[in-house]
């Protein structure tokens, strides 16, 4: 099995929205922010290979949307994905699997692309089959005024029109048994309702794509939690009980948003668990 980063383009956030509550003066430290109170954001895919299977895990924003939709996130660098994925030597075609941890535009929206000829959406991996889970579809597609911005109808409803979408079981084992993937997921509530947050066990690592679970490392204190979040009481156990598991077990997390710290390991401390290591994708991968 390989595992390769996937760097879907870059984008900035407003600070106060990715930290919520915290004070500038606090999340800054980590994350600093621009003139605008802007600060840097990836979309850091990744794709495993297992034999004959390709999955993708999340999508990125895609291309698909207007000039003034994207001016609202000042798009910067020169990461697409189909230039990440045919450095790595493969074609959209080549994806087996699209695996979505939740359906918030900037993690599927890459999933559906405008067909100029056909002029309409469809499945930008035409090849492949789309993952979700029946209650976060659910969540999505009959959405709350807080997310509804979030869940754009044409990043998800083309992937059901078009008879490849799937869905994961609680148990998560039919996603792992159909790509024979030692895959566990973890279900997450407090961001949005069932983002699934996978663990893929790789030359005795665990590499666990973090999602929106903890967005970058500037996010590891457990008060740290996103205005974005739909029920943040929620996210303060989430956290907790995963980054204990990750320092017990020395997890290396996957980090998809973080701009500048593509991996990281985590440590217990007097002031509760903290950043440990940081490092680059090759450093683990390779």
């Amino acid at each position: 099995m390989n595992l390769y980063p996937v760097e879907a383009g870059n984008f900035k956030l407003d600070g106060g929205a990715m930290f919520g509550v915290v004070p500038k003066t606090l999340w800054s430290k980590t994350n600093p922010a621009d003139a605008n109170n802007m600060i840097d954001i990836a979309a850091r895919c990744l794709l495993i290979e297992n034999g004959d299977r390709l999955t993708l895990i999340d999508t990125g924003m895609g291309n698909k949307q207007s000039e003034k939709f994207f001016g609202y996130y000042y798009r910067w660098g020169d990461h697409d994905l189909d230039t990440s994925l045919q450095k790595i030597g493969f074609h959209r075609d080549d994806i087996t699997d699209v695996f979505m941890t939740h359906l918030h535009f900037d993690h599927c929206g890459g999933s559906v692309q405008w067909n100029k000829q056909r002029t309409g959406y469809e499945p930008a991996f035409k090849n492949a089959t789309f993952w979700s889970n029946a209650r976060h579809w659910e969540w999505a597609t009959k959405p709350n005024r807080r997310e509804q911005a979030s869940f754009l109808k044409e990043n998800i409803i083309p992937m059901e029109e078009s008879g490849q979408l799937k869905f994961v079981s609680d148990t998560d084992s039919d996603f792992a048994e159909a790509n024979e993937l030692d895959f566990g997921i973890f279900f997450a509530d407090g961001h949005t309702d069932k983002q699934m947050i996978p663990h893929i066990k790789y030359k005795e690592k665990t590499i666990v794509f973090m999602a929106d679970l903890l967005p970058t490392a500037g996010h590891i204190p457990i008060p740290f939690v996103m205005g974005y979040d739909t029920r943040p009481l929620l996210t303060l156990p989430e956290k907790e009980k995963f980054l204990t598991a990750a320092a017990n077990h020395n997890y290396y997390l996957f980090l998809e948003h973080d701009a500048h710290n593509p991996i990281i390991t985590v440590k217990h401390t007097d002031k509760g668990v903290r950043m440990d290591q940081v490092f680059h994708c090759s450093d683990i991968f390779n």
